[in-house]
């Protein structure tokens, strides 16, 4: 498997009365969730956040299910779904991080 980094664009919905203290959330990453992201393979890892609650992730990686599945496998990863999970709508109440499905690219001006 080629350890190139792909581009990962996904897309979600954050709660229209949570968008501020969900952005406050944000600066304040706790130190182990940060180093736990980089060691699975998030690189160049950002959110982008509309005033109706879109929500866009980017990050680049190699291989995203791995990503996502070493995530997955962490216990601080678990604490951190449990404590955003009140920020989202999804009708089947899934955690934030089983809810990213990576968008099409169909653009890319250096590729």
């Amino acid at each position: 498997m080629s350890s190139e980094r792909k581009r990962i664009c996904f897309v979600l919905q954050v709660k229209k009365d949570r968008l501020e203290e969900y952005v406050e959330r944000h600066k304040q990453v706790w130190p182990e969730m940060l180093e736990a992201l980089r060691q699975t393979g998030w690189h160049n890892y950002s959110l982008f956040l509309r005033d109706d609650g879109l929500l866009v992730g980017y990050l680049e990686t190699p291989d995203f299910e791995k990503a996502l599945a070493g995530m997955a496998a962490l216990e601080v990863n678990a604490r951190w779904q449990k404590e955003m999970a009140e920020f989202f709508e999804d009708p089947q109440g899934r955690p934030a991080d089983q809810q990213m499905r990576p968008l099409r690219e169909v653009f890319h001006l250096d590729g």
